[in-house]
């Protein structure tokens, strides 16, 4: 790491010393754009040597050179430019000319945007995504494990902060896999280009932000696995870093003007402490720090009250939607972002593609702070944030509380009868995401102990409340371990390396207990998959008594009951209390033994869950 980077603001303004190794044009982004845009306005970065002393022309019908922009560093312009509506796709010259010397050339395209009903078609509680870290899933292309010229090389699968070779063409392999579990969209961890000396697996720290990691594959590449998924009728979500990016970024490295990154005296760090950004009495110095303090030495803290950056950011977003298809975003680190950023960024990326969704990351302690985030300024924010949805932490550990506490007024599960209680903070809790873990936390499967009773009751849960689901690979095959340190959660999938020694991607490599579980979860996703009241449908619960919780989703085609018994002992239950909502059925389907019983009396066993479909009394 070189600590001019990040020691002092003198250091941090400008790391000019490389500029004689920079080629005199060396980039131009976004590389290409679209006609027929809702925005006219795009701002081209151009990165060069003294670029900045060369005068900029163009001339191509319909295209509009507003301004030209110089900043501190003299090896960057920001060129402004207006797209009519009438200009025609095509490619046009943009001259870089300097009174003595040869003009520099970049041949900028304009293309016709993507007309396909696949496109941005938006990830919705429809839905059960699968999380996958692309690194660890599968090698599909042994050929790019290691790549000249990138700061990390080679992969070392022993060693869990190394590279391992998963990639995207490994997802692609098992696309069959997953749609035949009952997947129907795929999250990866950013697959854009980390080129950080060390732990570069992971995809939080970007260093390229218009370039797929050569070790994961091409651009090219992503767009047709977007593509095939969408064939196969599964979606794609892209995860995006708004808050930080990887210091060896060209921007980074050589950035633009001094306020492109949140400057500090000498190098400080977030105190991550969401509640400084809600609390009306909070000190503006804590809530600085949790801004504008950086994630880690090696994540620069991106300034996002910078208009350079605010374009830089969102174009770059938008691209990546015309350019793949991408069906969803999900927003990293949500609430360490400027506020009215984000807030501005998803109006532009919405107007753009109406149906695209969008989720962001808060991992906060209570419910109110996870709506203090959401659209609809229902918790008097005082402005619209327009983030749909968030991933509900806050469910997720009322789930474990549910399932391993000991039952109290506000303990064990009721905690999750609460929690579910306060979705009258949101303006639409069923766009938030809930899940039971993910590539930071512990896994779910020894969160419970590895009891499969537990572990059953929580899949259950997650696949029959409000919501969009969202599975952690390998949970389906009872993958394990403790987030202590995070590599320990982020193994590898068994089989999907060439020589590995099971494969579990297949029945024939799974143990009895694996293929139960995966059975399980397979039965329940594909039922939701076909059931519109665990999508879309209304939600009552009740009051959970003896340590017994019930909730129903429901619609005009199916009721759907599911009824958890919380407590160390079997019990049995009359089902009287629930008439309301039973309507008079006499019978329900288990779904996931396809038995027929009799509604009346439930013999829970411990901790067990069960999901019945309703057999109204005029079924015959």
């Amino acid at each position: 790491m070189r600590k001019s980077l990040f020691l002092s603001v003198a250091c941090l303004l400008l790391v000019l010393s490389v500029s004689a190794q920079i080629p005199a044009l060396e980039r131009v982004e976004p590389m290409f754009w679209w006609v027929g845009m809702k925005n006219p306005n795009l701002q081209l970065i151009v990165h060069g040597n003294d670029i900045a002393s060369r005068k900029v022309e163009l001339n191509y019908p319909g295209v509009q050179l507003v301004s030209v922009h110089k900043v501190e560093n003299p090896n960057y312009l920001f060129v402004d430019l207006r797209i009519f509506s009438g200009a025609v796709p095509g490619t046009f010259p943009i001259k870089f000319t300097k009174a003595g010397e040869k003009p520099l050339t970049y041949q900028y395209a304009l293309k016709k945007r993507s007309l396909s009903a696949n496109q941005a078609q938006g990830v919705t509680n429809k839905d059960l995504i699968y999380l996958i870290m692309p690194d660890r899933f599968s090698n599909g292309d042994t050929k790019n494990d290691s790549v000249a010229g990138m700061r990390e090389q080679g992969i070392n699968r022993a060693k869990m902060f190394s590279r391992h070779g998963g990639d995207i063409q490994g997802v692609m392999d098992h696309l069959d896999y997953l749609k035949d579990l009952g997947v129907t969209a795929i999250w990866l961890t950013p697959a854009i280009e980390n080129d950080e000396p060390s732990a570069s697996y992971h995809g939080y720290a970007v260093t390229d932000h218009y370039k797929i990691d050569p070790r994961y594959g091409t651009n090219a590449l992503y767009k047709e696995f977007v593509e095939k998924c969408h064939k196969m009728g599964m979606k794609v979500v892209m995860d995006l870093v708004h808050n930080h990016a990887g210091t060896e970024g060209y921007t980074i490295q050589d950035m633009p003007m001094k306020s492109w990154v949140h400057q500090w005296p000498k190098y400080t760090t977030s105190n991550f402490r969401d509640a400084a950004v809600m609390d009306p009495h909070a000190s503006p110095a804590d809530k600085k720090k949790m801004l504008d303090g950086w994630f880690d030495h090696r994540m620069a803290d991106m300034n996002e009250n910078n208009p350079y950056v605010q374009n830089f950011l969102t174009q770059n977003h938008i691209w990546w939607v015309e350019y793949s298809g991408v069906d969803g975003f999900r927003l990293d680190t949500y609430p360490y972002n400027d506020p009215q950023y984000m807030s501005d960024w998803a109006v532009k990326v919405k107007a753009e593609f109406p149906h695209l969704s969008i989720f962001g990351e808060t991992l906060v302690w209570s419910a109110a702070n996870q709506a203090f985030f959401t659209e609809g300024n229902t918790v008097n924010r005082g402005f619209d944030t327009h983030l749909p949805g968030v991933t509900d932490g806050v469910w997720k550990e009322a789930v474990y509380e549910a399932l391993n506490g000991k039952e109290g007024w506000t303990d064990g599960v009721n905690r999750l009868y609460s929690v579910m209680a306060q979705d009258f903070l949101y303006k639409d809790a069923t766009k938030n995401t809930i899940f039971l873990d993910n590539h930071d936390m512990s896994r779910f499967l020894s969160v419970v102990g590895e009891d499969i009773t537990k572990y059953k009751s929580g899949m259950a849960m997650l696949m029959t409340m409000r919501g969009v689901p969202q599975m952690y690979y390998g949970d389906e095959i009872l993958m394990k371990n403790f987030s202590n340190p995070d590599g320990l959660v982020r193994e590898d999938f068994p089989g999907g390396w060439p020589g590995d020694k099971d494969n579990k991607f297949s029945a024939k490599g799974r143990s009895d207990k694996e293929n139960d579980a995966f059975n399980y979860v397979r039965t329940l996703a594909n039922y939701r998959k076909h059931t519109t009241a665990l999508q879309t449908g209304k939600m009552m619960q009740y009051i959970p008594e003896e340590g017994v919780y019930v909730y129903f989703r429901y619609d005009a085609q199916k009721t759907v009951m599911v009824v958890y018994n919380s407590r160390e002992k079997e019990q049995t239950i009359s089902t009287a209390r629930y008439s309301e909502r039973i309507n008079g059925a006499q019978k329900a389907l288990n779904v996931v033994s396809n038995e027929t019983i009799d509604l009346s009396k439930l013999t829970l066993p411990a901790k067990a869950t069960l999901v019945l479909e309703l057999i109204p009394n005029n079924t015959h």
